[in-house]
């Protein structure tokens, strides 16, 4: 890797898709899963993905793993302070 450039860790073949919900997204994710926000499993604002999509604490994010058996399983995790 080049100096000055950054390292991309959805690249890596063992990092999920995360992807950053919008207010109105979370709100509808909520409602459909019957759940409040303090209920998802948890997240930090300092896991390296949280930090590389830009959310922060407060927000929801959705993990999408891709799955041999399932094909595609996804998640839903509330950012918390570090």
């Amino acid at each position: 890797m080049a100096m000055g450039s950054k390292f991309n860790i959805f690249d890596h073949e063992l990092v999920p898709e995360h992807i950053l919900l919008s207010k109105e997204e979370a709100e509808k994710v909520l409602m459909r899963l019957g759940v409040k926000c303090n209920q998802l499993p948890l997240i930090r604002s300092t896991d390296p993905a949280v930090r590389a999509i830009g959310a922060k604490p407060g927000d929801i994010v959705k993990i999408v793993r891709k799955s041999k058996t399932a094909g595609i399983s996804i998640i839903y995790r509330y950012v918390i302070p570090s």
